[in-house]
């Protein structure tokens, strides 16, 4: 199976719980899949360790145990670009260093899902941007799309950075990301299927939090349509 690159059109639009969902949807099917976040900022103390929550998250939903430094190669304390909080920290991104986690976590199963931090775009340093990891690591893309005013023009303008570096966009997903919906959601997912020229994965509606963090991804895995990805 191919491994994928989880992109979103900004930040806070819910790549993890996306990633987590088709976690749980790829493990269900009885692939064995590792999750994998190059690049966290912003931690939380779990047990006295500083660990990021989405990498937490992602942890929580996999079956299979991975080493925390593949899964996470740089976790970063600030939760700020990754770029800055890298200077602030003397911390200085190796490309390799990530390709190396990456091909551990390749080796060990099935699928590897890549998840970006922030946008496409986001600076890594003062010339690459996440948008060089998915030729680092030879990935496909999947762009969630938080379904909210203004989505229109940053899933298209993401699309279009994405072809333009000569990546395929296996799919898109439609998130929802308030309780109340944007105004004429229908409408603003008919025109994407139009536009966007990649495999619709689905649309997940507004799934609220919960204490039991395998919840919502477990919840959500039932409106996604995957098929196209295998």
């Amino acid at each position: 199976m191919k491994n994928y690159f989880i992109t979103g059109t900004d930040t806070g639009v819910g790549k993890t719980f996306v990633t987590c969902t088709l976690l749980h949807v790829l493990q269900a099917r009885g692939l064995k899949v590792a999750p994998m976040k190059p690049v966290a900022a912003g931690t939380i103390d779990i047990d006295g360790h500083a660990v990021n929550d989405d990498v937490a998250a992602l942890q929580a939903i996999t079956q299979n145990r991975f080493e925390s430094r593949d899964v996470n190669p740089y976790c970063l304390r600030e939760a700020i670009a990754p770029h800055l909080a890298a200077t602030h920290e003397n911390i200085v991104m190796d490309a390799q260093v990530i390709r190396a986690a990456f091909d551990r976590l390749a080796a060990q199963s099935e699928c590897v899902l890549v998840e970006g931090a922030g946008g496409f775009l986001v600076p890594l340093n003062a010339t690459h941007s996440m948008a060089d990891i998915p030729a680092l690591l030879s990935l496909e893309v999947i762009l969630v799309v938080g379904m909210r005013l203004g989505c229109l023009n940053h899933a298209l303008l993401t699309a279009e950075a994405i072809r333009t570096r000569g990546y395929r966009l296996a799919g898109w997903v439609a998130n929802v990301v308030s309780a109340t919906p944007m105004h004429r959601l229908d409408g603003n997912i008919a025109t994407l299927q139009s536009m966007l020229s990649a495999p619709w994965l689905g649309t997940i509606p507004c799934i609220l939090a919960s204490e039991n963090i395998l919840a919502p991804p477990i919840a959500a895995a039932a409106y996604l349509h995957i098929n196209s990805l295998l």
